[in-house]
C-alpha cells in the first residue's frame, strides 16, 4: 500500500527532577547540599532517510514519545537525558506544523528538523548555592516536554514520470522496462497511487514514477488530479504518453492538448522542464502511425512509437528519456531542501482572564516550578526569579493591582507590589508529580 499522507502526534521528553539533599554528620542535620539535578526530556526529529521508502508505518501507529529525563539523585548523581526520538521518513517528504506551516522539505539522505525541544531538567539544590544561601531547601522539577501534531506529505523524487490519459499504456511500460509490476487492466483509473521503477540502459540508470491517470480538469481536482499533479511537481523530466487506440474518447493530438493544459494550468513552470513525447500502443495499430504529422501538429521535435508489449522502438525512446533528464540536471542546481527557523518565542505572556491575570511562557512556568512554594525561603526565591524576569513590571503595565489573582501554570498567587509572593495554591511535584526530599 502506498501512503503519502498522514497525520502524527509526537511528544517530546519531560525533565527529571532535581533533588534536596544534604551531606548529614553530627551535630549538623543539614550541612553541604549535595542534591543533584535532573536529566532533559529527548528531542523529537524528523529525518530523510534514503532505505525509507513508505510513510505506511506512521499511518499505523501515529503516536510517537521520546525519552524522558530521569530525576536527579543524592550525593551529586544528576539524572540521565531521555533518549531522543529519530522518525525516518523518505526523501522528498515535507513537514507541516498543526498551524498550516511548512516547516521542512527533507530530499537529501540526512537532513533533519527538530520538530520538538524536551523539557529541561530540574535543578538540585546543590545548584542553587550562594553567598545568602548556603542551605537551599528547595530544588526544581523537571518541565513537560512539547507535544504537537504534525502532517508528512510524501512527494516522489523521480527523474522522469510517466504522463497519459487513464489506460493509455503506463503501468504496461514501466513493467516493460523496469522491475516494477504495477496493476494492468483493461479499464480507466487502474492505478490508483505512484509506482517507481528504475530502468537501465546501457550504463545509464534512471528512476520513472508511473502515477494515476490523467483528465481533463485535473487541476481542479476532478478525477485523480491532485493525486497526480503532487508528484509531478518533483520529477525533473516528463514523458507524455499518447495512446492512438480506439479506446480513448480523443485522439493523441487532443490528448496531448489537454494534458500540457492542466500541467500548464497547475504550474507553468512543470510545462518549461524537458520532456519526451511517445505514441504508445504500436502493436495494436492496424497501419503505421504518422509519428512526424502528429509531432508538427502538437509542436514537439519527435514523436516516438512504442509497444511495450513488443519492444518495438523503446531503446531509442530510453535513450532520450535519459538525454531529457540529463539536461535537466544540468540546466537546474540541485535542490537543496527546506528547514524553517522559527524565531525564539517570547519569554512569557500576559494575559487577562476572569478574576485576574495568567501568565503563559516556558521562561515564566520555569521560574515558579519548584518543589514545594510554602516554605518561605523558596517563595522568597521565586519572587526575586520573577522580578528579574519582568513579570511584576508586565503585570503592572496590563493593569494588575494588588489583590489581583495571578495564575502561572499551576501556581495561583495575589498580586502585590511590595513584592512578596502570597501562595493560594501550587502544584504538587513536576511532570512525574516527584517531589524533592531530604537523603544522605
Amino acid at each position: 500500500m502506498f501512503v503519502d499522507q498522514v497525520n502524527i502526534h509526537l511528544r517530546a521528553g519531560n525533565g527529571g527532577a532535581g533533588v534536596v539533599s544534604y551531606v548529614r554528620s553530627r551535630g549538623k542535620p543539614k550541612g553541604k547540599p549535595i542534591g543533584g539535578s535532573g536529566g532533559a526530556g529527548g528531542d523529537v526529529y524528523i529525518e530523510a532517510d534514503e532505505s525509507t521508502v513508505t510513510l505506511l508505518t506512521y499511518q499505523r501507529n501515529p503516536h510517537h514519545a521520546a525519552g524522558n529525563g530521569t530525576h536527579g539523585r543524592g550525593d551529586l548523581q544528576h539524572g540521565r537525558r531521555g533518549e531522543d526520538l529519530v522518525l525516518k521518513v523518505p526523501l522528498g517528504t515535507t513537514v507541516w506544523d498543526d498551524e498550516g506551516t511548512m516547516i521542512a522539505d527533507l530530499v537529501k539522505h540526512g537532513q533533519h528538523v527538530k520538530a520538538l525541544e524536551g523539557g529541561r531538567g530540574g535543578s538540585g539544590n546543590a545548584a542553587f548555592i550562594s553567598a545568602r544561601r548556603r542551605a537551599p531547601a528547595f530544588s526544581e522539577q523537571g518541565e513537560y516536554g512539547e507535544s504537537a501534531t504534525f502532517t508528512l506529505e510524501m512527494k516522489l523524487l523521480a527523474d522522469a514520470a510517466l504522463i497519459g490519459f487513464p489506460n493509455a499504456g503506463k503501468s504496461t511500460l514501466i513493467s516493460a522496462i523496469s522491475a516494477a509490476k504495477p496493476k494492468i487492466a483493461d479499464y480507466p483509473f487502474t492505478t490508483l497511487e505512484p509506482n517507481l521503477g528504475v530502468v537501465a540502459i546501457g550504463e545509464r540508470e534512471f528512476v520513472v514514477a508511473d502515477v494515476p491517470g490523467l483528465i481533463e480538469g485535473a487541476s481542479e481536482g476532478k478525477g485523480l488530479g491532485h493525486e497526480f499533479l503532487r508528484h509531478v511537481e518533483r520529477a525533473r523530466a516528463l514523458v507524455v504518453l499518447l495512446d492512438p487506440s480506439p479506446l480513448q474518447i480523443a485522439p493523441p493530438a487532443e490528448q496531448y492538448r489537454v494534458l500540457i493544459d492542466e500541467l500548464r494550468r497547475h504550474s507553468a513552470e512543470l510545462v518549461d522542464r524537458p520532456r519526451v513525447v511517445a505514441l504508445s500502443k504500436a502493436d495494436l495499430a492496424a497501419e503505421d502511425f504518422d509519428t512526424a504529422l502528429l509531432a508538427s501538429a502538437v509542436g514537439e521535435p519527435s514523436v516516438f512509437s512504442i509497444s511495450a508489449v513488443t519492444g518495438r522502438g523503446l531503446e531509442a525512446f530510453l535513450h532520450a528519456v535519459a538525454d531529457a533528464i540529463d539536461l535537466a540536471v544540468r540546466a537546474e542546481p540541485e535542490r537543496e531542501g527546506f528547514i524553517l527557523h522559527r524565531p525564539v518565542r517570547e519569554s512569557f505572556e500576559i494575559n487577562a482572564r476572569p478574576g485576574g491575570w495568567e501568565v503563559t511562557g516556558r521562561a515564566a512556568e520555569r521560574a515558579v516550578r519548584l518543589d514545594d512554594l510554602t516554605v518561605p525561603m523558596t517563595a522568597d526565591f521565586v519572587a526575586g526569579r520573577l522580578e528579574r524576569l519582568g513579570v511584576d513590571e508586565a503585570l503592572r503595565q496590563a493593569g494588575a493591582v494588588p489583590g489581583d489573582e495571578v495564575r502561572i501554570g499551576d501556581l495561583v498567587f495575589e498580586f502585590s507590589d511590595d513584592e512578596e509572593l502570597e501562595l493560594g495554591e501550587t502544584a504538587e511535584g513536576g511532570p512525574d508529580g516527584v517531589e524533592g526530599g531530604e537523603a544522605q
